[in-house]
């Protein structure tokens, strides 16, 4: 599937409801990882997975070797979704009201989710038995 862009809307806080659309950001193939895109409370919420069902082992796996420092260094709140089938991540960051100030940021994380996820899943292959009961 090609991808080219992502919309940002707005959530309402006292309902979870979609108040308005903020964006359309044109981004590159990682977004293929990305789940979902919001801004609620002046804070962008940015879901991501591996984009494929994983093994038990690889799920455990991914949450141990995933280098959640890549987004931290650059000043975003990274947390674990482990609601999810497949091992999922929160990006959180400030949303700023200037449409080149949030592509450059969405850009930035969609390049991010992608080269990790990438690292993470070649980084696995071949650990089965370190992670099998």
């Amino acid at each position: 599937m090609d991808f080219s862009s992502l919309v940002l809307i707005e959530k309402d806080k006292e309902t979870g409801f979609i108040k308005e659309e903020l964006g359309s950001f044109e981004v590159n193939e990682g977004a293929l990882f990305v789940k979902k895109l919001y801004v609620l409370d002046g804070t962008v919420y940015m879901y991501f997975d591996t984009n494929k069902n994983v093994e038990e082992w690889e799920y455990s796996a991914i949450y141990d070797l995933f280098n959640e420092e890549a987004f931290t260094e650059k000043g975003y709140e990274l947390e674990e979704d482990l609601e999810e089938y497949n091992p999922t991540y929160i990006i959180k960051f400030k949303y700023e009201d200037d449409h080149t100030v949030m592509k450059e940021k969405i850009n930035e994380c969609v390049s991010l989710i992608e080269r990790e996820i990438e690292a993470v899943l070649e980084a696995i292959q071949g650990k089965e038995n370190e992670y099998q009961e």
